[in-house]
């Protein structure tokens, strides 16, 4: 069986993942990678490459789907299948550049929470019931991560490259996956990703937004389901 590995967004852990760890693992194995260590995507797909299998189905989150696809880059022999969800393949855009600087000095002050708080997490989800209990175990996971890799991740992400290529070259089995109502990543993003892999699935995650594997575990895990048994 091809194992699994979870690459969870900025500020996360396998915690995101927990619906989906708990459905699957009975079937394949699974590994959460950190990807906190570095501060370039580079080094962060690097390291997670010394460890991985030889092959591998790869799944990632966000800031976790970035650094797969640079890891698809470096090495896209080894990557069985592909999922992409509430991701970006661009560089980053000027203006989320500029507010990087004052993010990491205020971090580095000590005020992680209050930036985690107020800049980050009201962004993450749609309306729901649970909204409050994701949006404190975000804050739990943010914390016991720590300032360190805030920074590293937000450097990371800052000069991350253009992924357009890596996605075009890629013929194996891929899901882009994203909340519909994703307002960090939204779903014109995915549709690129989707349109340029020749082999990808599409999913739209309805009543969700930037975290669909806590805000509607169900249907995302069917969706990976669908894609692994395609692999």
């Amino acid at each position: 069986m091809t194992p699994l590995i979870l690459l969870p967004g900025m500020m996360c852990d396998a915690r995101l993942f927990t619906p989906q760890i708990d459905a699957l693992s009975g079937k394949y194995p699974i590994l959460s990678a950190p990807i906190g260590g570095h501060d370039s995507m580079q080094s962060l797909a690097a390291e997670v490459l010394a460890y991985a299998p030889q092959r591998f189905a790869l799944a990632g989150l966000s800031m976790g789907g970035i650094v797969a696809m640079e890891i698809l880059r470096q090495a896209p022999t080894r990557v069985a299948g592909l999922a992409l969800m509430d991701t970006n393949p661009l560089a980053e855009l000027d203006e989320v550049k500029a507010r990087r600087g004052p993010q990491i000095d205020a971090v580095e002050r000590g005020n992680l929470r209050k930036v985690m708080a107020e800049e980050m997490k009201p962004n993450y989800l749609t309306d729901g019931p649970r909204r409050a209990a994701i949006l404190d175990m975000c804050m739990d996971m943010a914390m016991d991560l720590g300032p360190d890799v805030f920074i590293n991740q937000s450097k990371a992400l800052r000069d991350r490259p253009d992924q357009s290529n890596t996605l075009r070259d890629y013929t194996g089995s891929a899901i882009v996956l994203c909340g519909r109502d994703d307002t960090l990543c939204p779903v014109s993003r995915h549709q690129l990703m989707h349109e340029l892999m020749p082999h990808s699935r599409l999913e739209i995650i309805k009543n969700a937004g930037h975290l669909p594997t806590l805000e509607q575990p169900q249907q995302t895990t069917a969706a990976m389901t669908r894609w692994l048994e395609m692999i």
